[in-house]
C-alpha cells in the first residue's frame, strides 16, 4: 500500500500525528493508499511556512507571478493524461470526465494570467488643492482553502490559483479521499517556479479544518461541500475574523417545456443527471416537464437512454459513461434513498438496484435509476442525493414548475429547455437560482465569469474564479497625498499645521 504525504515548504513530508486514512479504488473497493490526518501542530508549522514566505512573494511584481501560472498551464498540458489517470484511479471518474476536471481547473489558471490587469487600482488627481487620491488591491497574506472530493483537480485550482497570483500565500486541505492531485498539483506549482511555501497542503479530517478555522494568521476560508458543514466553516470562520466564502449543497431542476426538443431535452438530461455518477454540485437531479403529455414524451425517451447506459471502471476504455461512486457508504446511502423513494410511492421506471459488474463486486457502483411521480415531500427529492438517480416532479403549468424550482432550499444551477425567447427570459429573470441555464443543461460559467449559487448553496458574498476571486483574495487600500508645490528654501524644525 502507498504512503501519501503532506507538501509543506516544497517538500514532500511524512505524517508525524500517527493517524492514517484509507484512499480507496473505488472500482475495486481495494484500500490502494493511506493518507496521513494532520495534527494541529503540524496545520500550524504549514501556516508558519506560509506567512514567512509570503512577503517576498507579495513583493514579486504581477507580471513575474503571472508568469509562473503561464508556465504551469503548460505543465498541467504536458502531464494531463497522468493527472487524470491518478484522479480516476481514486475517485472512479471516467478518463474523459477526469481530464474534463483538470481542464476546468487549468482555464481558471489561464484567467489568473491576466492578475496584472485585475489587479489594478484606481487613481484621481487634483482631488483637492494638491490633492491625489489612490487605491491599490493588496494580498491578503495567509488564505486556506478545504475542498472536496468531487473535482480533486478543478476546485482546488478555483482556490488556490487566484490567491497565489495575487500575492498571497495558500494552504490547502483537499480531501482525504482523493488526495494524490492536489499533491501532484503542488508539485507542479514549484517547477513553474513557484517559491517553496507559497502553496502548503495539509490532509486531514476536522481537527485540521479547526486548525485553519483557529489560526490568527489565515486571513480566508475557502469551502466545497455539503450545506451543515459549509454552514459550520462560515460561522467558525466569521467568528474568527476571517473573510469566508463556503459552497454548500444543491438540488438542480431542469424545466422542460411543452414546446422544448424531447431529444434534445432527453439527451441532456441523461449527460447532467448521470454523467459522474451524479457526484456533481451542479448535476441536474430533478426533471419538471410541464404537463402529462410532456412528461410522458420525456420519460419514454428517458428510459432507453438510461437502460442503455455503460458503467464501469476506467480501465474499460473512454466509451464508458460513467464509473463508481466514491465510497462504500456513499453507495449505501444512495440505495437507502431509492429504497425510500420506493417505500413513498414514487414510481421507478428505471431500477439500477440490481446492477452488479462481473470481476468488480466489491467495488464501488451504483446503476443508473430513473423515478417518475416524484412529489416535493419525498426524501429522494428533499435531500442531495449525489448519486445516479433522476426524480421526475410533474408540473401541470409553467408557473407550478417555477414554483417547484424557486421553492426548494437549494439555489445553485437551474435550465429550462423551451423554443420560446419569452417563456426563456422570464425564467431567467424570475428565478431565484443562482446559474441559469436555457437550453445548457449544466450551466456552469467559464472562467472569467463568476460561479456561485444563492439560498442554502452559498454562504458569503463573493463567488468563485472570474473578477469576485481576485475581490476576495485582495483587500482595498486608499491612499490620499499631498505633495508641497514649489522649491523649498531652507529647512523646517516644526509641524506645520493642516490647511
Amino acid at each position: 500500500m502507498q504512503d501519501l504525504y503532506h507538501y509543506m515548504n516544497g517538500e514532500r513530508l511524512n505524517g508525524g500525528s500517527g493517524r492514517f486514512g484509507n484512499v480507496f479504488n473505488p472500482a475495486t473497493g481495494e484500500a490502494q493508499a493511506r493518507v496521513p490526518f494532520a495534527s494541529k501542530s503540524e496545520v500550524q508549522s504549514a501556516i508558519a511556512g506560509a506567512a514567512e514566505a509570503q512577503p517576498a512573494w507579495a513583493a514579486t511584481n504581477p507580471q513575474r507571478r503571472a508568469r509562473v501560472m503561464m508556465e504551469f498551464v503548460r505543465l498541467l498540458n504536458r502531464d494531463m493524461d497522468r493527472l487524470a489517470e491518478a484522479l480516476s484511479r481514486e475517485h472512479g471518474k471516467t478518463l474523459p470526465d477526469a481530464r474534463g476536471d483538470v481542464q476546468r481547473g487549468l482555464e481558471v489558471v489561464e484567467f489568473c494570467i491576466g492578475a496584472p490587469h485585475l489587479m489594478k487600482g484606481e487613481f484621481t488627481d487634483s482631488a483637492g488643492p494638491g490633492i491625489d487620491m489612490y487605491s491599490m488591491r493588496q494580498p491578503l497574506g495567509v488564505c486556506g482553502g478545504i475542498t472536496p472530493f468531487n473535482f480533486p483537480a478543478m476546485i482546488p485550482m478555483w482556490m488556490f490559483a487566484p490567491a497565489i497570483v495575487c500575492g498571497n500565500a495558500f494552504v490547502l486541505k483537499p480531501s482525504e479521499r482523493d488526495p494524490s492531485v492536489p499533491l501532484m498539483l503542488a508539485d507542479l506549482l514549484v517547477e513553474a517556479g513557484l517559491p517553496k511555501g507559497i502553496l502548503q497542503v495539509v490532509n486531514g479530517d476536522r481537527e485540521a479544518v479547526d486548525a485553519l478555522l483557529e489560526s490568527p494568521t489565515v486571513q480566508s476560508i475557502g469551502f466545497v461541500g455539503s450545506t451543515p458543514v459549509a454552514e459550520y466553516i462560515y460561522a467558525a470562520g466569521c467568528a474568527n475574523g476571517k473573510r469566508v466564502q463556503c459552497f454548500g449543497g444543491a438540488k438542480n431542476h431542469m424545466i422542460v417545456m411543452p414546446d422544448a426538443d424531447m431529444d434534445q431535452a432527453a439527451d441532456a438530461l441523461v449527460g447532467a443527471g448521470y454523467g459522474a455518477a451524479g457526484e456533481r454540485c451542479m448535476a441536474v437531479s430533478v426533471a419538471v416537464p410541464v404537463g402529462d403529455g410532456t412528461a410522458d414524451r420525456l420519460v419514454e425517451r428517458l428510459v432507453p437512454r438510461v437502460e442503455s447506459l455503460k458503467i464501469g471502471p476506467y480501465t474499460a476504455g473512454e466509451d464508458m459513461d460513467f464509473g463508481p461512486v466514491v465510497t462504500a457508504e456513499a453507495q449505501q446511502r444512495i440505495l437507502g434513498l431509492v429504497e425510500s423513494g420506493v417505500a413513498q410511492g414514487a414510481k421507478l421506471v428505471v431500477d439500477g438496484r440490481g446492477f452488479s459488474l462481473q470481476g468488480y463486486e466489491s467495488g464501488f457502483f451504483v446503476g443508473a435509476h430513473l423515478f417518475d411521480h416524484v412529489t416535493t415531500d419525498m426524501d429522494i427529492y428533499r435531500k442531495e442525493i449525489f448519486g445516479p438517480v433522476l426524480s421526475t416532479v410533474r408540473a401541470q403549468s409553467y408557473e407550478e414548475a417555477l414554483g417547484i424550482a424557486m421553492d426548494n432550499e437549494y439555489g445553485n444551477g437551474t435550465a429550462i429547455f423551451t423554443r420560446d425567447g419569452d417563456t426563456a427570459r422570464d425564467f431567467a429573470n424570475r428565478v431565484n437560482v443562482g446559474m441559469v441555464g436555457v437550453n445548457v443543461p449544466i450551466p456552469v460559467p467559464l472562467a472569467y465569469h463568476t460561479f456561485g449559487g444563492w439560498k442554502k448553496s452559498v454562504f458569503g458574498d463573493l463567488n468563485q474564479h472570474g473578477p469576485d476571486a481576485i475581490r476576495f483574495y485582495t483587500r482595498t487600500k486608499t491612499v490620499t497625498s499631498r505633495w508641497p508645490s514649489g522649491l523649498k528654501e531652507g529647512g523646517e524644525f516644526h509641524f506645520r499645521a493642516m490647511d
